[in-house]
């Protein structure tokens, strides 16, 4: 790439890493593109009769050969693309952690009602048990955040901030869920509030590296390594369960105008096996596919963010950016989020008891 002209127009060459970066960031544009050419041909497919029924499924050589071509492509493309691309990952990874948030919401509550269906005391106490280590580690993890985040002899009150905000939320979640009138179960909220507490220490650790509140600035490698290794398994398992559920939920990604199996039958009679193939194709779509490959092209996003580190920027100048202050909100913002989410939750069935939660 250094010998790319239209790449590398810098009075003076930037150092090998730049490259790395923008050789990560160019591949995830095209990701993103890919998948969302993909979502956009996919909207308002209602039933496995549309012929882009058999395109979601099939046609994995074309999709190879266009994928391939759009990543080819990216390389022409100026500095500037690419770091307009950049700026926008930020918050389009702010999208995918919420609908990590969504997903995390899903699964947990799922966790806590097929548990709490067995009705046996094995079960209640294997409930208990986990929400307990997920209460330790939580306020653990706070311990460790006021040692390296808030130094002594620093001025350090956003930070104290950040971390007392989360405990708050950790306490108000539990008082929400204990509530009588509530009456919920404290697994879910004892994930959530270790959940929120990680992406507290993921945001913190974001800030700059010359920031004196930033304890982790003198190992910033190691805990680079470590949170980006916990991002992408938190990335891969997003991604999948979000194909699976998207396979199985009739609720989280199904398209609201769906329509049902078992329509009008046909003004010409039919022998039994052209009527089972007619139902076949009749059927509708169990979950909505534009919405699906959504959390793929967002899953593009996030992926490049976490294996840049959140910290670069392409731009004309041809420097790397360290880790910033968009990076520390945007994970900030998605804790709080997370929250909202959880309490809402919690207290909207009692709120609107006549719809639907």
């Amino acid at each position: 790439m250094e010998k790319i002209p239209w790449i590398n127009h810098f009075y003076v060459t930037p150092d090998r890493e730049w490259f790395e970066t923008d050789a990560v960031l160019r591949v995830s544009l095209g990701n993103f593109l890919f998948f969302s050419i993909l979502s956009l041909l996919m909207v308002g497919v209602k039933n496995q009769k549309d012929p882009r029924d058999s395109l979601h499924h099939g046609g994995w050589m074309m999709k190879v050969i266009c994928w391939c071509l759009l990543i080819i492509l990216m390389f022409f493309l100026p500095n500037g693309v690419i770091s307009f691309y950049e700026s926008t990952s930020k918050f389009g990874s702010g999208l995918f952690l919420l609908v990590q948030v969504v997903l995390l919401l899903d699964f947990v509550h799922t966790w806590n009602d097929k548990w709490v269906g067995y009705d046996e005391q094995f079960w209640y106490a294997a409930l208990l048990v986990v929400s307990l280590v997920c209460y330790v580690a939580t306020f653990l993890f706070s311990g460790l955040l006021f040692h390296f985040f808030t130094p002594s002899g620093q001025d350090c009150g956003l930070n104290t901030f950040f971390i007392v905000m989360i405990l708050i939320l950790v306490f108000l979640f539990a008082v929400i869920t204990l509530h009588p009138t509530v009456s919920g179960s404290i697994l879910p909220a004892s994930v959530i509030s270790f959940y929120c507490m990680y992406l507290c220490y993921s945001g913190l650790a974001s800030e700059p590296r010359d920031y004196a509140c930033n304890g982790l600035h003198k190992h910033s490698k190691a805990v680079s390594t470590g949170t980006l290794t916990i991002g992408l398994f938190t990335t891969v398992l997003s991604v999948v369960y979000s194909a699976v559920r998207a396979g199985s939920s009739t609720t989280l990604l199904s398209p609201p105008s769906s329509p049902r199996a078992g329509g009008e039958k046909p003004l010409l009679p039919l022998d039994k096996r052209d009527e089972h193939e007619e139902k076949e194709k009749n059927k509708p779509v169990t979950y909505s596919y534009s919405f699906f490959h959504i959390i793929f092209s967002l899953a593009s996003m996030y992926s490049a963010m976490l294996l840049t580190g959140w910290s670069t920027s392409v731009g004309e100048s041809g420097r790397l950016v360290d880790v910033g202050w968009p990076s520390v909100w945007v994970r900030m913002i998605t804790a709080w989020a997370t929250a909202g989410l959880f309490i809402w939750s919690m207290v909207a069935p009692h709120l609107f008891p006549d719809r639907e939660f």
